[in-house]
């Protein structure tokens, strides 16, 4: 149950609902016990009005049962109108709670760092919003619910057949207490499973999201049999544990109706024999199997419902570790602080925790504002490790990163990522109109159209939009599958420049582009904000050959610096790339 605590702080938000609730199922179980006492006073009438010696009447034994009937349906019409009363509470406040706690958990998810997500899968993340939250839920409200009316219902029930007939309460109830041990001792074994069933759910859903995601790399490779078999596989895994927990889930059920059963027998037989020695009247007996068959549902849900619990706290415990995970800094004690003259690598090193990998090696650089940056290497040199670092998806694992002699760490983080626009090399397109992707990184207000036409033919994609039959409204497919990979690539830059910010980051963003749209692009680049600080990240020198600044990076290390013309001078490594791409060309 601990993981369950957290919870407390919903329910203390709708107390009043859950208050209501409570006393709305004492009401209910009151009038509900009310009808084992209209029972045994027509079983007692008709047997004492039988055994007076007056001719039997059916007149008389008719009205008897029409006052019983009248009785039963006003108690059960006032019973179903409480009940009705409690789930307009109760499980309505678990759907008001449901709505918070995935509220808070997408919430949290935003404010999670790079890393988080690096070792998280997205199928795992969206099953702790869905699947873990929903039996959460079912804990919230059925479970709350059946819990407080196996309470109510218990000790109301208990007081009323001790006031009646103390001993045969004893011998009705005997039962029951090898019923809590034997939840008592099923319940670790709930929870064991139930956390395994969900474990398993997230690889499942892991498996079903990155297959539609990647659904053309899997046609292209004809792979479809091997994702469906992965698939069934780890179907066949869920299937096996489901089954497992719904055999310890059907074990409670029979056991609670052999127990209620017995207590049944005993009733009868032990109430039996005390109406043989004149002791009670036989009303009683009848009273009593009422009482025992009003307990068999309360008690025949306690599997249920301790199920329910202990899905839910498995669930629970899931998104705990989740909402455990330390957010990015709290930018209430950052300061504010404008980019005016240069930012400065000191010594830095970067080491990613989940692989191990020390990405960058003691670097020490210097951006002056207004210059371009170029950074070229090998594929995993390094380079997109610096474009987190200066968007601070990552912090240093060494060393220190500087603006204007500022750790850009104590800047607040809203305000340095507002001055920084970022194309990053798997370029992200929502679905959404064009238009809208474009506009994404606007903060507040509007963008006028002639702004927005502007950074479109700068990014060399207006005219590919103005082919398009709804042109700038035209709605893009799932991460704008409806686009080549350079249309693509293209509005991720529209969306950069348009947001006219002080450091412009493009991370192997002109990859998809051909060498003619390229150019124009990076003329465009060149006469465009010449206060903007741009940092080009490449492994084609034709993307970087103007900067101001170009380094080289081999396996995290920067192992050469200077201009295109100072750096083909040393023929060192730019110079055999620079050969090698020129081969390259020539030959095509």
């Amino acid at each position: 149950m601990s993981p369950l605590f957290y919870l407390n702080k919903y329910l203390k938000r709708y107390k009043w609902r859950l208050i209501l609730g409570a006393l709305f199922i004492l009401i209910s179980n009151h009038f509900k016990l009310k009808m084992p006492v209209v029972l045994r006073d027509t079983v007692n009438d008709i047997f004492e009005y039988s055994n007076s010696g007056i001719a039997v009447e059916y007149e008389v034994i008719l009205k008897l049962g029409l006052i019983a009937a009248g009785m039963f349906m006003l108690f059960s019409f006032l019973q179903g109108f409480f009940l009705f009363l409690t789930r307009q509470t109760i499980i309505v406040m678990s759907r008001f709670i449901e709505f918070d706690l995935k509220n808070e958990i997408y919430k949290h998810y935003q404010k999670l760092p790079f890393n988080f997500y690096k070792k998280n899968s997205t199928g795992d993340l969206m099953n702790r919003v869905s699947e873990d939250v929903t039996k959460v839920r079912m804990y919230l409200g059925p479970g709350i619910m059946y819990t407080v009316n196996l309470l109510c219902l218990f000790v109301l029930g208990i007081i009323q057949m001790f006031s009646v007939n103390p001993e045969l309460t004893l011998y009705a109830l005997a039962p029951l207490p090898v019923m809590s041990v034997l939840i008592y001792f099923v319940s670790s074994t709930i929870n064991r499973k139930s956390e395994q069933v969900q474990r398993q759910q997230s690889k499942l859903s892991t498996i079903v999201q990155e297959s539609f995601a990647g659904i053309r790399v899997l046609k292209s490779h004809i792979r479809e049999k091997f994702s469906l078999k992965s698939f069934e596989v780890e179907s066949e895994a869920y299937k096996d544990k489901s089954v497992s927990l719904e055999k310890t889930n059907a074990f409670f059920m029979p056991t609670i109706m052999v127990l209620i059963g017995m207590s049944n027998i005993l009733t009868v037989y032990i109430g039996g024999k005390q109406v043989q020695a004149e002791t009670i009247p036989p009303g009683q007996i009848a009273e009593f199997i009422y009482y025992v068959n009003l307990l068999t549902w309360p008690f025949a849900s306690v599997g249920w419902v301790t199920s329910v619990i202990q899905r839910a706290a498995a669930s629970q415990q899931r998104i705990n570790e989740f909402l455990a995970a330390e957010p990015e800094r709290d930018d209430r004690y950052g300061l504010e602080h404008e980019f005016e003259d240069s930012i400065v690598f000191k010594d830095v090193s970067l080491k990613y925790e989940n692989s191990g990998i020390e990405a960058v090696k003691n670097l020490n650089l210097s951006i002056k504002k207004g210059d371009t940056l170029g950074i070229i290497g090998k594929t995993g040199s390094g380079k997109s490790s610096i474009a987190y670092l200066l968007t601070q998806f990552v912090q240093p694992t060494m060393g220190r990163i500087l603006m204007d002699g500022v750790p850009i760490k104590d800047i607040q983080l809203r305000s340095w990522r507002k001055n920084t626009s970022y194309v990053p090399q798997d370029h992200f397109l929502f679905s959404d109109s064009i238009k809208n992707n474009i506009l994404f990184g606007i903060q507040s207000g509007e963008v006028d159209e002639a702004k927005l036409i502007e950074a479109a033919k700068q990014a060399d994609i207006h005219e590919n939009i103005m082919n398009f039959p709804d042109q700038y409204e035209i709605l893009l497919g799932e991460r704008g599958i409806n686009l080549s990979g350079g249309q693509k690539q293209r509005v991720s830059i529209a969306r950069a420049f348009i947001k006219n910010s002080d450091l412009l980051i493009l991370d192997d963003a002109l990859s998809a582009v051909d060498t003619e749209t390229e150019e124009r692009i990076l003329n465009t680049l060149k006469s465009k904000n010449a206060s903007q600080t741009k940092v080009i990240i490449t492994h084609r020198i034709s993307s970087i050959k103007y900067a101001d600044k170009i380094i080289v990076l081999d396996e995290g290390k920067l192992i050469e610096e200077g201009t295109h013309s100072e750096l083909l001078a040393l023929e060192g490594a730019y110079f055999k790339i620079h050969k090698k791409q020129e081969l390259q060309k020539n030959e095509n």
